[in-house]
């Protein structure tokens, strides 16, 4: 089976950083792109960190984000040009920015997820029902707690969940949001 070959955005970041560990130990990949959205002057395990452009990403299959919004969007107009697939782990998107990224993934394929985990996409897949079950008779919330390293919220997993219980009671999900964070 051939190598895919790899990029890694925010690899400075915690996520960057399991990926990066991650990805050394499948034989399915191929890291040929780690970046960052400014410049440094450092490697991981040999590499060296470039910033977003056209010319990084050209010998890539898939690009694999975990930034922010902003960043996200640098990412997606070069991979759109260079036809890309891209993986996006970020969160904290607004509605317009959603919608936006939904545009993006009639031009290229796009795997995006609040959560990567099993787990949690089960656990979503179970407030749905759950949600659905008890019907309008019972008020549905996500509380969430984090470390002091999180820089998004309410989080991708919180939203995740939330739009589970919409889609099982069959509403929009912004319409059921209590505090305006879009």
């Amino acid at each position: 089976m051939k190598k895919i070959n790899l990029a890694i955005t925010g690899c400075m970041g915690r996520m960057g950083r399991q990926l990066i560990t991650s990805v050394k130990r499948d034989k399915s990949f191929k890291l040929k792109i780690i970046t960052e959205n400014r410049k440094i002057n450092k490697k991981i395990n040999g590499l060296k960190i470039h910033q977003n452009s056209e010319e990084t990403f050209k010998k890539v299959n898939l690009i694999i984000d975990f930034t922010i919004p902003k960043c996200t969007f640098e990412i997606l107009k070069i991979a759109s040009k260079l036809k890309k697939r891209v993986v996006i782990g970020t969160t904290g998107f607004s509605k317009k920015e959603e919608k936006l990224i939904k545009l993006y993934s009639k031009k290229i394929p796009i795997l995006k997820a609040g959560n990567m985990s099993l787990g949690i996409n089960l656990l979503m897949y179970l407030t749905e029902i759950a949600s659905s079950s008890l019907g309008k008779n019972f008020l549905s919330k996500v509380f969430e707690i984090h470390h002091k390293h999180k820089k998004d919220y309410p989080s991708g997993t919180a939203l995740m969940l939330g739009k589970g219980i919409a889609t099982g009671k069959n509403k929009n999900f912004y319409s059921l949001i209590g505090k305006k964070i879009f």
